[in-house]
């Protein structure tokens, strides 16, 4: 018996209908909406009308600084340095504002105002989620205003007594080259910004500061560019028994060598052969954190380091000041030159002996590079001269016969001859620090005794490259304009003597503009117009 099989039937489908949303009119506009995402039955345009996601977010607020040394206080107490437009003041802006922290920040930018205005107005754009699914975005501005205030740092500036530690630069020497020299060292490297007074005193700087870590960080500063010794002390101010916190003022006593560039030195035999067997009669040609010596008959140099002088101290045996003028009757370079020196052989006669007498003097010189028959020549005169010095007494009188290797003349530059307003004619200058004189006003035999000291100090700029490409050097603006301005007057003078001053000054050296910082501090609108 067969079955039969239904073949398979076709059901059909039902067509599928397509879901919908609800859709909902705005409450506000009538714009049809989604009624399942849309909030509070409002569009996205009627959301951003209607919804202020900025509230709770001041529009104005004040920025406290100080006018006298520019920073800004950022609350509660600490004061912080940041310049104008810069990101930390853009930071401390946005920190002044109370409801920031619950919303994100997009975007903070700085709008432009007048500088004297003592407005800041800073550009905000921030995004919250107003409602479930709806993320808004807005941007508004906040205007500060700047008020001054002074910082608790510059009100113990101005009343005395206030310091915390002090800083006491000493060198026992009758001229303030040394110092001078330090001086353009600590401008160039910024070394004296922390610090609350500047005091000239009797052979040395006082440098006072308010935090004990600025003088150890300034005295590192000292001992890196000389060779010092430091003393360190402490005074008791204060003391509570209560919770033995104790107040203290601390000094540092910084002492130079008393030994500077171009002085005599006659060392100690045993330190002599200790440093390369050099003889015991050398110049000091250069002093930076060792002293740097030279013998003029052989070239041979030789250092001695901080802590070798001060275990065994001397003096210099005649400096700057006992120089003697020369006039070079004949030179001649000997043997091979030693960097920038060159050993030579001259014959010298005491300018004050022309017409006189014809006393000349032999001696080797390590100027041969430079010197020419007819130049003039500063120099140590030993003949006749008496010394009260115990390392020299020891050369004259030693058993090694170091008496019969002193020579008559030791030579140490080359004398320009300048005009005496000469120094009023440089197309540069330096930089000087604010200093406080002491108790007792200069007399004027010491204000002319710094001048001259000065002059001398410029002098040395001028001729020494080495020692100028330690320091900074500023065009002088003003001095060519008032040059400019006097040339109808200059060209009152006579031919003659205009040519003679020409002739003098062609041999002094000259320092090329290129080697000049330009000063932007004396940069204004005029300069710029006539540039």
């Amino acid at each position: 018996m067969s079955m039969d099989i239904d073949a398979p039937v076709a059901i059909a489908q039902r067509p599928t209908i397509p879901q919908t949303s609800a859709t909902i009119l705005c409450c506000n506009c009538g714009a049809p909406i989604d009624g399942t995402s849309a909030a509070g039955a409002l569009c996205y345009d009627c959301v951003k009308l209607t919804v202020d996601i900025s509230e709770g977010i001041p529009r104005e607020a004040t920025l406290h600084t100080c006018r006298d040394c520019e920073r800004w206080l950022q609350p509660p107490n600490h004061w912080v340095t940041a310049a104008l437009e810069s990101r930390e003041l853009l930071a401390l802006c946005l920190r002044k504002l109370r409801g920031l922290t619950k919303i994100r920040i997009i975007d903070a930018s700085f709008i432009w105002t007048e500088p004297h205005s003592r407005r800041i107005k800073v550009k905000i754009t921030i995004q919250q989620e107003a409602f479930q699914g709806t993320i808004l975005q807005q941007t508004f501005e906040v205007e500060y205003v700047v008020a001054y205030h002074q910082c608790p740092d510059c009100a113990k500036s101005f009343t005395a007594n206030t310091w915390r530690a002090v800083v006491q630069v000493r060198q026992k020497v009758p001229h303030k080259r040394t110092f001078l020299y330090l001086e353009q060292l600590i401008l160039k490297h910024h070394a004296h910004k922390d610090t609350i007074n500047i005091k000239e005193v009797q052979n040395g700087l006082d440098f006072f500061y308010s935090q004990r870590n600025h003088a150890e960080k300034f005295v590192d500063f000292l001992t890196s560019v000389a060779p010092v010794r430091t003393k360190k002390s402490q005074e008791l101010i204060s003391m509570d028994i209560h919770t033995s916190t104790k107040s203290y003022k601390f000094s540092y006593s910084i002492e130079l060598v008393p030994i500077c560039k171009d002085d005599l030195v006659a060392l100690p035999i045993k330190l002599a052969k200790a440093i390369g067997n050099i003889s015991p009669l050398t110049l000091c040609y250069r002093v930076g954190t060792s002293i740097n010596l030279i013998d003029p008959n052989t070239l041979q140099t030789a250092d001695v380091s901080t802590p070798i002088y001060w275990r065994s101290p001397f003096n210099s045996l005649a400096n700057v000041q006992e120089l003697v003028e020369f006039i070079v009757m004949d030179i001649e370079p000997v043997g091979p030159p030693s960097g920038r020196f060159v050993l030579a052989e001259a014959t010298v006669a005491r300018s004050s002996d022309l017409g006189s007498n014809d006393k000349t003097y032999f001696t080797r010189t390590h100027l041969g590079g430079i010197l020419h028959a007819g130049d003039s020549v500063m120099g140590y005169h030993l003949t006749g001269t008496n010394f009260n010095n115990p390392q020299f007494e020891a050369l004259e009188l030693g058993k090694e016969k170091f008496a019969s290797q002193i020579p008559d003349v030791i030579l140490v530059k080359k004398y320009y001859a300048r005009k005496k307003k000469s120094g009023k004619n440089r197309n540069w200058r330096l930089k000087r620090m604010n200093k406080e004189e002491g108790e007792m006003l200069p007399r004027k035999q010491d204000q002319e005794r710094t001048d001259r000291d000065y002059e001398m100090f410029l002098r040395d700029v001028e001729e020494d490259p080495e020692l100028r490409s330690t320091l900074s050097l500023y065009k002088a603006q003003q001095e060519e304009k008032r040059r400019a301005g006097k040339m109808e007057i200059d060209a009152t003078e006579t031919a003659s003597v205009a040519e003679t001053e020409e002739t003098e000054e062609d041999e002094v050296p000259k320092i090329d503009m290129e080697e000049l910082l330009d000063e932007f501090d004396e940069l204004n609108v005029e300069d710029e117009e006539e540039g």
